[in-house]
Formats: C-alpha cells, sequence, structure tokens
C-alpha cells in the first residue's frame, strides 16, 4: 500500500477513536499525579494497548510507573512514541503531560489498526517524573532507548512549532541546620537556618547579572521556620539550574554551591545538598522535526518559528542516545505559557483536545514517513552521527 494511502488511513483511524482518547486525557487531567506516583494514568494508557495486542512490560528500568507496549510488523526501524503522564506540584497538569501520554498511545493504536501492511516496530515508552524526576534519565542510562530507531513526543503549546531545544538542568535541594532559642529572650544562643538561607538567595541574585546569556537559577523556600518567636533550627530552599550545556551547567552549579558554603559558614548554619538527577541539553533531529512539520501541515496546522524562550526535558537525555524529535502543538493563544494556572485549564479544554487529536495524527503520519520514506531515515542517522562525532570532540 501506498505511503499516502496508509496516512490516510491512519488519519481515519484517530478521528475513529478520538472520542476513547479525549477521555482518557481528561481522565488523566482530572487526576492529577506526581512524579513515580502516576498509578491511574498508567493502568489507563496501558489498558487500550493491551486490548489492541500490544507486548506491555510495566515496571521497566525500575520505575514502577514506566512501561513499554510493542508492536512488530516485520523487520524494519523501531520508532518510539514517548509518553509523559506526571503532573506539577500545585498546579495540576499545567505543562499538558495527559495530552502527551495519551496522544504516543493512540498513534500506536492508530499504527497497529493498519497491520498486517506496517513494517518495523512501534513501541510507546511511557516515561514518568519528567517535571523534576528525570524518568527518561533513568530509563535512558537502563538502555531503554539504546534500539530505538527515532524517539517523537509531540508537547502542547501557544503555538505549533518545531526544533525549540532546551537548555541542560539540574535541580538541588539545599537545606540549613542551625539551633532554636527564643528569638527573645537568648537570640545570641541560636542559629538561625533561615538568615543561611536568605544569604544563599542573596548570593544567588548577586551572581545572576554575572552569568552569561541562557543561564538560569530559578529557587523557592520549601521551609524557613516553625514560628517568628523561634530562632529557625532548620530552613530548605529548591533550585533549578540551568545552562546551555552540560559543561556550563556544572560550572554554574559549582557557583551556586560556593555561594551555599559561604552562606553556612557566614552563619554558622550546617549545610546539607540533596543533588537531583542532571537533565542534557536537547539536541532535536532536523530531519525528523522536519518531517513531523511536514504532517502537521498536511492535516491543516500551521507551523510557526520557535519561540526564543526554552526551558528544560529529560528529552535531551533521550536524544545524546537515539535521533529525536520535540515538538509543539498548539492548545491555546499566546502569551499564555506553560506552567500556568491558565495553561492546565487548557490542557482540558476543546481547543486542547483539538490539539491532542493533531498530535496523535502527526506522530502516526511520521512513524509511517520513518518506516516508509527510503531516504529519511538515512538523513536521520546521519545527521544523528554528525552530532556524536561534535560532541566526542568537543
Amino acid at each position: 500500500m501506498e505511503l499516502a494511502a496508509l496516512k490516510a488511513r491512519v488519519e481515519r483511524e484517530v478521528d475513529r477513536q478520538a472520542d476513547l482518547l479525549i477521555r482518557i486525557s481528561q481522565e488523566i487531567h482530572a487526576h492529577p499525579e506526581l512524579c513515580f506516583q502516576e498509578f491511574r494514568a498508567l493502568d489507563l494508557l496501558t489498558a487500550p494497548l493491551t486490548t489492541a495486542g500490544f507486548s506491555l512490560q510495566k515496571g521497566v528500568a525500575g520505575l514502577d510507573t514506566a512501561f513499554t507496549a510493542e508492536y512488530s510488523g516485520g523487520s524494519g526501524p523501531v520508532v518510539g512514541l514517548v509518553g509523559e503522564y506526571d503532573a506539577l506540584r500545585g498546579i495540576g497538569h499545567a505543562c499538558g503531560h495527559n495530552i502527551i501520554g495519551t496522544a504516543a498511545v493512540g498513534a500506536a493504536l492508530a499504527l497497529k489498526a493498519q497491520a498486517p501492511q506496517i513494517s518495523g516496530t512501534v513501541r510507546v515508552i511511557g516515561t514518568p517524573a519528567e517535571e523534576g524526576g528525570g524518568g527518561k534519565v533513568i530509563m535512558a542510562d537502563a538502555g531503554l532507548f539504546d534500539r530505538v530507531d527515532v524517539a517523537i513526543l509531540c508537547h502542547p503549546a501557544n503555538r505549533s512549532m518545531i526544533m525549540r531545544g532546551g537548555l541542560a538542568a539540574t535541580v538541588c535541594t539545599i537545606a540549613y541546620h542551625g539551633k532554636a532559642s527564643h528569638a527573645a529572650v537568648a537570640p545570641e544562643k541560636g542559629i538561625s537556618a533561615l538568615d543561611a538561607v536568605l544569604l544563599l538567595f542573596a548570593g544567588i541574585n548577586q551572581l545572576r547579572q554575572f552569568a552569561p546569556s541562557g543561564h538560569r537559577i530559578h529557587g523557592v523556600i520549601l521551609k524557613g521556620g516553625v514560628a517568628p518567636n523561634i530562632v529557625p533550627a532548620y530552613a530548605e530552599a529548591e533550585f533549578s539550574i540551568r545552562a546551555v550545556n552540560r559543561k556550563e551547567l556544572m560550572a554554574l552549579k559549582e557557583r551556586v554551591m560556593a555561594i551555599a558554603r559561604g552562606a553556612a559558614e557566614a552563619t554558622g548554619a550546617t549545610l546539607e545538598v540533596k543533588e537531583g538527577l542532571t537533565y542534557g541539553e536537547r539536541q532535536e533531529n532536523l530531519a525528523l522535526s522536519e518531517c513531523f512539520a511536514s504532517n502537521l501541515r498536511a492535516i491543516g496546522v500551521e507551523v510557526l518559528p520557535a519561540l526564543k524562550g526554552i526551558g528544560s526535558s529529560d528529552m535531551g537525555n533521550v536524544g545524546e542516545v537515539c535521533p529525536m524529535a520535540h515538538p509543539y502543538v498548539k492548545i491555546v493563544d499566546e502569551p499564555t505559557e506553560l506552567h500556568t494556572p491558565e495553561f492546565a485549564v487548557a490542557a482540558a479544554s476543546q481547543a486542547g483536545m483539538d490539539g491532542l487529536i493533531q498530535a496523535t495524527k502527526a506522530l502516526a503520519m511520521t512513524a509511517l514517513d520513518v518506516c516508509y520514506d527510503p531516504a529519511l531515515l538515512p538523513a536521520i542517522r546521519s545527521e544523528f552521527q554528525a552530532y556524536r562525532r561534535q560532541v566526542a570532540n568537543a
């Protein structure tokens, strides 16, 4: 069967299953689950894959809420359709992961429905804990992407675009242990852990004006004491640290740690640091991304230039192992941004569900291109190999 005819068939199949996909997405949205706790979402996403005859494995890479589901149509490339489904602390699905996971599943179902015409392997890779937990970091380190020819994840946004890129990032918790005392009767006997945290923030604020363009440091105080008349014996802050690549990230992180140590010395508090995983900078494959963009245009979606603002994602670690694309599909108008209450509303709106269906179709159509376009996969591989050589020589 010709490629164009197969694409038309998967489009129709996505439309046929639209009600199911919307129900799954909205159910995940209505019950947001934080990193590594996405058990309800896991069941919702894997149930239709099991029914459709996919080979399912839960708990892969030692993560209870990670999974793979695979269907093989014979020899050919392995296409990884990557799903996310965790929520943000405090504002639910304000990053639209209810759409991401469901679109990956929907595309796989639409492709499986074309059997036995489909060649190659369709593999849904369910990745928990993108929001700070680094699920893909763990899964990539465990080899889950080693035998994948391409990995594709479609993210909702305020415009449809490709090649947005992403910063290398890490999260760390910086805590101080002081000594409690009555703040009025005997303040001289106390050691304020909160003062250490405040000095830490002051030092980081000074650092920002000298940090190179593209470097970002953001922090919140998680614990700062229990009462104003008690010298705080414990205080804790969490920071997100970002830079344009891993090398610069490590250098920036060490500057933050130097400030943290200085705050401890200045106050007499004891420093405790809990380090998170490192997200690599996102290196997207141009050939694969442009293919996805062409399929979005084919279904009537306007693809705009990427916005200048860039975040971070553990898909960066996937892109170090195999060719990767991380396109975006519009579900809300600008200037509404991700990680806001307004974006959380959009992720369950009619526009959000329209974006879900568009993402699902483009994912499935791009997978068909990878399997059937004889020029595409060699171009993807050549570009990826050039990137790996560049990294090795850096």
